[in-house]
């Protein structure tokens, strides 16, 4: 039964959890003047509760006056975010789960007339959203610097309050992944030269400004919110020639995003992305891609084939079983539910509330 293995316990290090789901971060903009408030503390404490072994929090601002998108989500530095911050930290750990926040900055994916800041500009390796679409300015390398200390900052911090590692989000063509891809990143310097290079300086900062035993997640992607359809790697050795650096550089946890779980990586093999990052370098992943969603695996009201419903199940299980992947993130199922990973575990799949775009509206 895949309830059975998602509630093994698992060791990494000294991060014990007591489950294998993680929930998935997901940016919800319920934290005015980038300040989380106590529903937020009990957004996650409820799913803490629930039996989710690892909460992952919405992508949180490094100390950029670029690094967010949108106005409402919550910011990682300064004392009163940080105070909000060790209160949540706190109410999850009370609740029986560890938890990481996730530091983010978006790049060209910024939108300063939706900010509070609507006179700072995007920024990003080339002043590209996207091949073809400009936005905002090209970093100078002095600015790049900021930015990789205020990583390291931010990974301080998060140890210093409580939390129990950090996850860097390189994925999704926010600013490290526009790095990444070579259609966004058409510099002439050595992060143009070497795309993986501010990854890999971000992972030596943290690491640097914490401890050897502080777990660093780090999560990646080949798709983009500008295309889904890109891909870094074509073949499993382009695969390793990114994730293994990121590994010796300090990478503890690499979480690896899919659209769908279960789609192989590449031809000749049933490896999803985390299977072969797990194969190449050994170390700690986590799958995700529709984990739990009723149009994709659950059998409902729906009404997807049950066959191919089960299908996906049994192949969650076996992934676990062969010790393909560690761990499972969770993302819109535990929005739909926040009894999601209580209700798998005690058989009673048939209540899990489905999840529904009017669930975004309120945080529950």
């Amino acid at each position: 039964m895949v309830a059975d293995t998602l509630f093994q316990p698992f060791q990494q290090g000294a991060l014990a959890l007591p489950s294998r789901i993680v929930m998935a971060p997901m940016t919800r903009r319920f934290s005015p003047d980038g300040l989380p408030g106590e529903d937020v503390l009990a957004y996650y404490a409820r799913r803490a509760a629930a039996g989710v072994g690892l909460i992952i929090t919405e992508g949180t601002a490094i100390d950029d006056p670029a690094a967010l998108a949108e106005a409402n989500i919550p910011v990682f530095h300064g004392p009163d975010a940080l105070t909000r911050w060790t209160a949540i930290c706190n109410a999850v750990h009370a609740a029986g789960a560890r938890i990481f926040p996730q530091l983010w900055h978006v790049g060209a994916a910024r939108k300063p007339e939706n900010t509070g800041t609507p006179d700072v500009p995007a920024v990003s390796p080339s002043g590209l959203f996207a091949p073809d679409q400009p936005n905002g300015e090209a970093l100078t390398a002095e600015r790049i610097d900021k930015i990789i200390l205020a990583y390291g900052q931010a990974a301080a911090d998060a140890r210093a309050i409580g939390f129990d590692g950090i996850e860097l989000h390189f994925a999704h063509g926010y600013l490290v992944d526009q790095f990444f891809w070579a259609p966004t990143n058409l510099r002439d310097d050595t992060y143009g030269a070497e795309r993986h290079r501010i990854g890999l300086e971000i992972v030596r900062e943290c690491r640097r400004r914490t401890a050897p035993d502080f777990p660093i997640s780090m999560r990646f992607s080949q798709w983009k919110q500008q295309d889904y359809d890109a891909r870094l790697f074509a073949s499993p050795q382009e695969l390793d020639a990114f994730v293994v650096p990121m590994a010796d550089a300090g990478v503890d946890i690499f979480h690896c995003s899919n659209r769908r779980f279960w789609t192989p990586e590449f031809d000749g093999s049933s490896l999803n992305l985390a299977g072969w990052t797990k194969k190449l370098t050994g170390r700690t992943v986590i799958t995700v891609g529709s984990v739990g969603l009723s149009e994709e695996f659950l059998v409902t009201r729906t009404g997807v084939n049950p066959d191919v419903e089960a299908g996906h199940f049994d192949r969650l299980e076996e992934m676990l079983a062969n010790g393909e992947v560690d761990l499972v993130a969770v993302g819109r199922a535990l929005i739909g539910d926040p009894e999601w990973a209580a209700k798998v575990r005690d058989g009673q799949i048939g209540d899990i509330q489905p999840f529904s775009r009017d669930a975004l509206a309120n945080l529950v």
